[in-house]
């Protein structure tokens, strides 16, 4: 037994005791002896050498996956750009429209002429007067209603290139069935002058008010088809309905071009429905900008599309461009005042894009008239009202219902409408001095186009619907080659 002031005698030199430590799970000797030292950094070595080898290749498997799925990808998007769509009314486009020209081409020869006769200078300002006015309505129907359909990001070009086409076979058709419905009718000449081109221009718009509706779900055959139909209905309700039966009177189109251009536009969108594959109906920044300067285009030229078709240089058509000036002002202000109430305290784009043009809509039929700046801006108020109330309630009961407006032109075209033509009604009764309008003949011109417009777009939708195809909903890439496709292919 060991005592109090004594020690043990030290171990052996090879009986050392051993100071463990962990790291990493592994025993490491802090003084291991002299023989186990060689094999110990061995092993080390060997353990270190076979870890950097290990993760080397396991680098080298991902590196070579990551390398195979990126192949996948680029094929699979090669194939699917080097894919058509499925389609099945574009193959007949090209020669449908080819036939249409040549249809055109016989009646120009035929029925059509060149007559201009110029009395005195006067006439010869008026004529080039005219012809800033048609520059100004084409710049509404080409610049800004083509740019205000690129609200949808994936339908660009669908919706500038088809405004395009949609605009030059609607001015050739337009211009033949106008006068042939007219007076004297079809026993006389069609004479191709600056007011035939005018006129022309105004039937176009009621088509492009219709493709709104339609826009991103029609193709290229179905396009032609509306664009003919519509063009001869159109003029069969203005000749026929409200200039030989009802002495209706609508200076600026309120009804002749909107509100039959919107409900003809939405009877053939109820036929048709919507498509199957409707994903792709989004914007961006980009294209919400693009639209907006579509917006900016026709709310600047839009008073030329009202006073048009007035004697140039006249009270009467200065008149009309300062009260469709004093509307739109109404109809941008209280846009912008409603659609931050309505949509929590921020702008809708949306609302920007088409109501703040809803006061051109409504004053049109009574812009020529001695209304006073109040009843011109009141009309603007009211109709930027009913727009946002049509964009904020209306379309998405409309949605419920089954009926899909794309562009949304029951507000913009078709609610703005009815306030200005129940303007026309009663404005006239208040202004004494006016022969401007009955309200019985009002009335009856209203509903007479809203039957016409609803019946014709109702049979029209019935045989575009025989062209319905399967591209999804608002892809350029359906019937246009497309950026996009070629950089896929590139890479």
């Amino acid at each position: 037994m060991a005592s109090y002031g004594t020690t043990e005698a030290p171990a052996p030199a090879n009986k050392q005791p051993l100071l463990e430590k962990y790291s990493s799970g592994k025993i490491i000797r802090s003084t291991p002896p002299a023989g186990d030292a060689a094999s110990t950094a061995a092993s080390a070595a060997g353990d270190g050498s076979e870890e950097v080898k290990d993760q080397s290749v396991e680098d080298e498997r991902k590196a070579a996956e990551q390398r195979e799925a990126a192949k996948r990808k680029a094929a699979a998007a090669a194939a699917s750009a080097s894919a058509p769509l499925p389609t099945s009314g574009v193959g007949n486009f090209g020669i449908l429209v080819i036939v249409t020209q040549l249809a055109v081409f016989i009646c120009y020869a035929l029925a059509g002429k060149s007559d201009f006769v110029f009395d005195d200078l006067t006439q010869e300002f008026d004529t080039t007067q005219l012809y800033n006015y048609v520059v100004g309505v084409n710049l509404m129907m080409l610049v800004g209603f083509g740019y205000l359909r690129a609200f949808l990001k994936m339908y660009g070009l669908g919706a500038v290139g088809f405004t395009m086409f949609m605009y030059c076979l609607g001015v050739e058709c337009s211009i033949l069935f106008e006068p042939l419905m007219g007076v004297p009718g079809w026993g006389s000449y069609v004479n191709l002058d600056l007011l035939a081109f005018l006129k022309a221009d105004y039937a176009v718009a009621a088509i492009l008010v219709s493709f709104g509706a339609l826009i991103g779900k029609v193709n290229p055959t179905q396009i032609t088809i509306l664009t003919v139909l519509e063009s001869f209905f159109y003029c069969f309700n203005k000749q026929i309905i409200l200039v030989r039966w009802i002495p209706f009177v609508d200076v600026g189109n309120t009804i002749v071009v909107h509100m039959f251009g919107a409900y003809f536009g939405l009877a053939v969108s109820a036929v048709l429905g919507k498509k199957t594959d409707m994903s792709k109906e989004a914007s961006s920044t980009t294209s919400d900008v693009l639209a907006l300067i579509g917006t900016l285009f026709m709310w600047v030229y839009w008073p030329s599309f009202n006073g048009g078709s007035i004697e140039s240089g006249t009270a009467e058509s200065e008149l009309a461009i300062t009260n469709t000036m004093t509307a739109l002002i109404g109809s941008a202000i209280m846009t912008f005042a409603l659609s931050a109430m309505f949509n929590g305290g921020v702008i809708s784009v949306v609302d920007v894009q088409s109501a703040t043009l809803a006061g051109g809509v409504a004053i049109g039929a009574v812009c020529n008239l001695k209304i006073g700046p109040a009843v011109a801006l009141a009309t603007g108020l009211g109709a930027g009202f009913f727009s946002c109330i049509g964009t904020t309630y209306v379309q998405s009961a409309l949605e419920k219902a089954g009926l899909h407006d794309t562009c949304g032109v029951h507000n913009l075209h078709g609610l703005p409408s009815v306030v200005g033509g129940l303007v026309s009604v009663f404005i006239p009764l208040a202004i004494s001095d006016s022969d401007r309008g009955n309200p019985g003949y009002q009335l009856a011109g209203m509903g007479m186009t809203l039957v016409v417009s609803i019946f014709s777009g109702l049979c029209t939708g019935a045989l575009l619907k025989v062209f319905k195809d399967d591209a999804p909903m608002a892809v350029d890439s359906a019937y246009f080659e497309s950026a996009d496709e070629k950089d896929v292919e590139a890479a």
